[in-house]
């Protein structure tokens, strides 16, 4: 008899996302006629930019010619885009080798599949609340997984605790869920707690983009000290509306390194290049010329556009929960607000009465950790008119 991986035994019987989406096909089973605003999964609603679009098109007509048609391309990416995101780096102070940056389907897949190249006996160090994957990804390969609180009297910004040892430590800044973007002198300190442990951060940055205070860091590496011990994982997922494009990027330094029981190198930029080489086929060229098309100035300016209406749409929302005096964190750097649940309701007793009495959509706090059993996320990603009749709705709770 085959054996199964029994890692996947601990897992939650539902993903997060798939239980929000169930519950709502019930309701709208059960309420067709009820117009149900969704404010709460982070997929994007504007369309693609057109200089994106332009790209696009120009590369699927390359590929209908037979002087112009390419097969497989490289696993880790294309020059022309590797090259155009050590570019956007540049604007941050960060210089990277292009044989450092690896072109992917999404940070969501990279954050995941990275764990491929650390044994089961690490300890990893995991924010709570937190994105669900870092800590489903863990528990498929059976790792010991510590969690570090995050709450309302930090901010929800967990600092290392010195008494506490960790090989992998998760960091997503700014946050999914809670909104919340480190500053240089927080990052500093967990860049030092890494070293000292001899420990590898994976930072997800896939919402640095959203990033307006121009004091905070919008990547790792603006940090001394990272590229010797840090992976960093970004998206165009929610940069440029790539949620159904998919395109992203993981930067994996050279520096990076480890050594064996018996004394033997390992270099954990040659060991993500032959697992990506073994497992990945690499992003499509159509894509990836897209993406390059991103970091075009005409292509930032769209980028840039898409992130002011989303956060006009997090204004609306963050007001409202100013002028209702609920605790919130986020809707400033990020595209989520996080606020405490109102009339003493748990988490996902708040999802059922917000969207029975108003027919808005968010997401349980629960889902991302025991830290979040009494918060709620919502997401901008809607647009201006939607968000606007959401938070009249969410209102008219509290009349």
């Amino acid at each position: 008899m085959a054996k199964f991986n029994e890692n996947f035994l601990e897992l939650k019987e539902s993903y997060l996302f798939s239980e929000v989406a169930k519950r709502v096909s019930t309701f709208k089973e059960n309420n067709p006629d009820r117009d149900v605003i969704r404010l709460g999964i982070g997929d994007v609603t504007l369309p693609l930019g057109k200089t994106v679009v332009e790209a696009m098109h120009a590369a699927a007509d390359e590929m209908g010619r037979a002087e112009t048609f390419r097969g497989y391309g490289p696993e880790q990416g294309y020059d022309f885009l590797r090259k155009s995101i050590a570019g956007h780096y540049k604007i941050f102070g960060v210089e990277l080798d292009e044989d450092e940056i690896f072109v992917s389907d999404g940070a969501k897949s990279d954050t995941g599949n990275i764990t491929d190249l650390f044994s089961r006996d690490n300890t990893v160090l995991i924010p709570d609340p937190v994105y669900p994957v870092y800590v489903d990804t863990n528990t498929m390969n059976g790792r010991n997984i510590v969690y570090i609180n995050g709450t309302a009297e930090n901010d929800f910004l967990p600092m290392p605790d010195r008494s506490i040892h960790a090989d992998i430590i998760y960091i997503c800044s700014p946050n999914n869920p809670t909104g919340a973007c480190y500053n240089r002198d927080q990052l500093r300190e967990w860049v030092s707690y890494a070293i000292e442990n001899d420990a590898v951060i994976l930072f997800d940055s896939a919402y640095e983009s959203f990033v307006s205070n121009e004091s905070l860091p919008h990547s790792i590496y603006e940090i001394e000290g990272a590229q010797k011990c840090a992976v960093e994982f970004c998206s165009l997922s929610k940069t440029a509306g790539f949620t159904g494009t998919r395109c992203g990027y993981t930067i994996v330094p050279k520096a990076v390194t480890s050594t064996t029981s018996d004394g033997r190198e390992m270099n954990l930029n040659k060991m993500w290049n032959r697992r990506q080489c073994t497992k990945f086929n690499g992003v499509p060229y159509v894509v990836q010329r897209a993406a390059a098309a991103v970091f075009s100035d005409a292509g930032m300016k769209e980028a840039r556009e898409m992130t002011a209406h989303y956060m006009k749409n997090a204004r609306i929302i963050a007001d409202t929960m100013e002028e209702l005096g609920i605790r919130y964190t986020g809707g400033i750097n990020s595209p989520y607000i996080w606020f405490e649940c109102p009339f003493g309701m748990d988490s996902w007793q708040f999802f059922d009465h917000l969207l029975e009495k108003a027919c808005v959509v968010g997401t349980p706090g629960a889902g991302f950790g025991k830290n979040g059993n009494n918060w709620f996320r919502l997401t901008a990603f809607n647009n201006a008119e939607n968000t606007s009749e959401a938070m009249k709705r969410f209102k008219a709770l509290f009349k």
